[in-house]
């Protein structure tokens, strides 16, 4: 049952893995360890940082568009008749 051990058992199987690996050793695997974690974290901020970068862009973009729709749109109707004219 492993919902029942207790802090002596556990205290008995750290003292036998740092018998059998040592101390610089497990020191190196947790530097290793942290290093992978740090790194991780690191690109998952830079994934989420790009993602509102690509949305900013798209959001900017849209809104220069449609700027440039409303100027075009309210060109005066005589402008649009001559522009009528010059198309036949």
């Amino acid at each position: 049952m492993i919902g029942n051990i207790s802090i002596w058992q556990l205290l008995i199987v750290l003292g036998i893995i740092i018998l059998i690996f040592g101390t610089k050793k497990l020191r190196n695997i947790g530097s290793d360890l942290g290093g992978a974690v740090k790194g991780f974290k690191k690109a998952m901020n830079e994934d989420v940082s790009s993602k509102k970068d690509n949305a900013d862009q798209d959001s900017q973009r849209l809104e220069k568009e449609s700027t440039e729709d409303a100027q075009f749109n309210q060109s005066s109707p005589s402008e649009a008749k001559n522009k009528d004219k010059d198309k036949v």
